[in-house]
């Protein structure tokens, strides 16, 4: 039996661990920080849907509507590029390799340039706005960025310690909300977030992805973001779709990839006499090139291209070269310079190119599609885990999964032989020098001055 004292030193001890405010602080804000994530996840859904419409609504009304995009897109180009590097450095791009970057990162100023409420709002606004000119981007990425700015706040205000693993969890949480796959969340955060598996980190990664994804659900209900697809591979064309899909979609994942390295290298250096000018002047010329691809299209291109996924997915062929014209807008918005991701393109991209490929070998359309965004998603970001995940639960296909993981690591293998650099780790590097140089450049003013 235990002693009096051995009862009083227990009931001490759990006093302390159950009533502590120092103890229950950092766990409620963490919380708070998965919840809030879920929440405005879906918020930024609805405006990202909201700017879509209104631009088509613009573009579809009146007998010259088509043309209006040759004025509003460059312009709209334009205003984000110049928000961004006025108002919210850091906040170009997708935002993946800004989350990346500040794990890389050891310095709470250093992360903070990257990552911060501040940030979060106008990678929001921004990527609203250019959803609303015609962009070819998308809201998954930033919305990692988002995520993981609101869980790096999280652990300032609950005096959490474990930055990297909030950084880590609060992109998971991102993902999971924004798609409704909350097993790709996960994966995405082993897998691209950090390239290893972090046991210390799983805990805050799963329990992020549980509050999040329960915020979502309660907010817009259970989905499947694309609908349901159950199709597989079952005769020798299938297999063959299989190859011609893994195989196409890394060669031109690759190309994306590969290009956006090393043309936004050269932008960089091209544009430091005259950074902002030469800016809006590259958004402005970015812009017309997605309009005037998006009026040969017929509007196909613009925006996310979710519709035309969608379609695919449910079996209506897309017209034969949709993904090439939706690769190149995606390009020019990928290099202009203004906030939005490559996720949702990706896909629309990737389902394009199964649709023609099942088309010419005489296939289910709505397998093409789903083997061509596995191809084509893990040629450009070599993340194959999550490719197929990703697009397992964003369909409900559960039962093509093993087409799926062969059409993703053949377009992870073919990428890599062409492109040893993954795209966003590629662009990440950018963000951690530019940080290292601004913390040098400030360390030696203030010894300057002293």
């Amino acid at each position: 039996m235990p002693s009096a004292y051995m009862k009083s030193k227990l009931l001490r001890r759990s006093k302390v661990f159950w009533g502590s405010y120092d103890v229950w602080r950092p766990r409620l804000v963490f919380w708070a920080g998965a919840i809030a994530i879920g929440i405005i996840s879906v918020a930024f859904a609805e405006f990202a849907d909201w700017a879509q419409h209104a631009f088509h609504g613009l573009t579809e009304s009146g007998r010259w509507g088509f043309l209006l995009p040759l004025l509003m897109t460059p312009a709209v180009f334009v205003l984000s590029a110049w928000l961004a590097i006025r108002f919210f450095p850091n906040a170009q791009g997708s935002g993946i390799p800004q989350a990346i970057a500040a794990r890389k990162l050891q310095g709470a100023q250093d992360r903070a340039r990257l990552l911060s409420l501040r940030l979060a709002f106008g990678k929001i606004l921004l990527t609203v706005l250019g959803l609303f000119g015609g962009a070819s981007i998308g809201r998954e990425g930033p919305t990692v960025q988002v995520g993981a700015s609101i869980m790096l706040q999280a652990a300032r205000w609950g005096g959490m310690a474990q930055a990297r693993g909030l950084i880590l969890a609060g992109s998971a949480a991102g993902i999971a909300a924004a798609f409704n796959t909350p097993l790709a969340g996960i994966v995405f955060a082993i897998e691209e977030m950090s390239r290893t598996y972090e046991s210390r980190a799983n805990g805050l990664v799963l329990t992020a992805v549980i509050l999040s994804g329960l915020a979502a659900l309660g907010l817009s209900g259970n989905y499947t973001y694309f609908g349901t697809a159950s199709v597989t591979a079952s005769g020798a064309r299938d297999f063959l779709l299989i190859v011609a899909c893994g195989v196409g979609g890394g060669l031109l994942g690759a190309g994306f990839s590969v290009a956006s390295l090393r043309l936004t290298r050269r932008i960089r250096r091209w544009t430091q006499p005259e950074p902002l000018k030469r800016m809006l002047m590259l958004a402005g010329g970015c812009g017309l090139v997605t309009a005037v691809i998006g009026v040969v299209s017929g509007g196909a291109t613009f925006g996310t291209g979710y519709e035309q996924a969608h379609a695919a997915v449910g079996g209506e062929p897309l017209p034969f070269f949709f993904f090439l014209g939706k690769l190149l807008a995606g390009f020019a918005a990928m290099i202009s310079g203004i906030p939005g991701g490559i996720f949702a393109p990706s896909l629309a991209i990737g389902a394009g190119l199964g649709s023609s490929l099942s088309s010419l070998l005489g296939t289910s359309i709505a397998l093409g599609a789903v083997l061509g965004m596995a191809g084509y998603f893990a040629g450009t970001v070599q993340a194959p885990m999550t490719a197929f995940v990703i697009i397992m639960e964003m369909t409900g296909n559960h039962q093509g999964v093993i087409p799926l993981m062969a059409a993703s690591m053949l377009g992870y293998v073919t990428a890599r032989l062409i492109s040893p650099e993954p795209l966003y780790h590629g662009l990440s590097r950018t963000f951690v020098a530019q940080s290292i140089l601004l913390r040098r450049s400030s360390a030696g003013s203030e010894s300057a001055a002293q």
